[in-house]
């Protein structure tokens, strides 16, 4: 019987184990998960307190991504039962269908039921499985724990986001998935950006570029506006730029051309408002340069995709447009927005959407007493108390 971990001492292991063998993955991925299953509410507060690892404390164990990936050894233990590739598409299904209910609602009231799913795969690989089951077994392993990770991520679990990461990019690289190993370091970056250290975001992006040199054009056209949105936050306009055109460019070569499930929400539509964000970001320090440019990305967003396929991705579009016209001095167009902002974002069960729309509400106060505005403020102040 092996010692339980607790999640945060998971993340530790992860950042120092420089073998990346599968087998010190199937390890941590049953540790980490049965210690995040069996703890209550105070027990996980404090074992997720605490920072992110960054720097080279993150970064620098992550090297190992850009070596082979080794093939799975024999195991011995007989425990539990061999399952076959119909079996492992079934669990794909069911790592798919997490993540699509993500994609539309956000929150953490599904993150127990997607690591307990984790938790079942992590113990069909410790009994024998053939070598066609363990690959496909480590892929549907970096798909849950990436969607565990962006489920903890978005209810502002930044240490539990982490090491779930950090277990998806090995389980990818033990199933020889170099794409979807890319994908979640573009997710670790997302999280360094929130957490304001752009250049982290920046290596970990250009560690998912060299490690998948032949990833196809949507993939590439998200690690552009990954790199773009550091660039923007270390205010580098002009980089800025570069990086969205080739954004543009790689996606416009994407055409009708089969992708992976996990990429395909990346279209004009998700260029167009993560641009639009990135705008808005500069459009704080110099509005009369960038909010009108903010607006209309973001409007072009909301035209192509709406609530039902990606609500909280619409409910924050609408959040940065409301902010826009705060910025460009319209103050009827940004009530009106605000309005629609709160109305979005009460269907959704996102931390991260509540966030922007509490970072929304300053914008409300001082600016008139008119009862539309009253109105709006007060519609924020309520939803932000349930």
């Amino acid at each position: 019987m092996r010692d339980q971990a607790t999640p945060a001492q998971a993340t530790q292991l992860s950042a120092d184990d420089a073998s990346w063998l599968p087998a010190v993955t199937v390890n941590m991925a049953g540790e980490m998960t049965r210690s995040d299953l069996v703890m209550d509410r105070r027990a996980a507060t404090r074992a997720f307190a605490g920072a992110a690892l960054s720097g080279a404390a993150l970064l620098d164990p992550l090297e190992g991504w850009l070596q082979p990936s080794l093939a799975p050894q024999p195991n011995a233990d007989h425990r539990g039962r061999r399952i076959g590739m119909s079996d492992v598409r079934q669990l794909e299904g069911t790592a798919r269908a997490f993540r699509a209910w993500d994609h539309q609602y956000g929150g953490g009231l599904r993150r127990k039921a997607v690591v307990g799913q984790l938790n079942e795969v992590a113990g069909h690989l410790e009994s024998r499985q053939a070598p066609e089951v363990e690959r496909g077994l480590f892929r549907v392993m970096a798909f849950l724990g990436g969607t565990a990770a962006t489920i903890a991520w978005d209810s502002g679990l930044q240490r539990p986001a982490q090491s779930y990461y950090l277990l998806a990019l090995r389980a990818a690289h033990a199933a020889g998935d170099a794409a979807f190993g890319a994908n979640v370091l573009a997710g670790m970056a997302r999280q360094m950006l929130y957490r304001d250290r752009p250049q982290d975001a920046l290596e970990l992006v250009h560690l998912a570029q060299k490690g998948a040199r032949r990833a196809g054009p949507r993939l590439q056209s998200m690690l552009h506006t990954r790199e773009a949105w550091a660039y923007a936050a270390m205010e580098r306009a002009a980089a800025f730029q570069r990086a969205t055109a080739e954004a543009v460019d790689a996606l416009a070569n994407a055409g009708s051309q089969a992708d992976p499930y996990w990429i395909t929400y990346f279209d004009e539509a998700e260029l167009a408002g993560v641009t639009g964000g990135r705008l808005l970001d500069m459009a704080r320090k110099e509005p009369k340069q960038h909010a009108a440019r903010a607006a209309d990305s973001i409007r072009q967003a909301l035209a192509h995709r709406g609530p039902d396929e990606a609500g909280r991705s619409h409910a924050l579009d609408t959040i940065g447009l409301a902010e826009c016209h705060f910025l460009m001095g319209d103050i009827a167009g940004a009530v009106d927005h605000t309005r629609r902002a709160v109305e979005a974002a009460a269907f959704t069960q996102s931390s991260r959407v509540r966030t922007q729309l509490g970072q929304l509400y300053p914008y409300t106060v001082g600016k008139g007493a008119s009862r539309p505005m009253a109105e709006a403020r007060t519609m924020i102040r309520e939803l932000l108390a349930t």
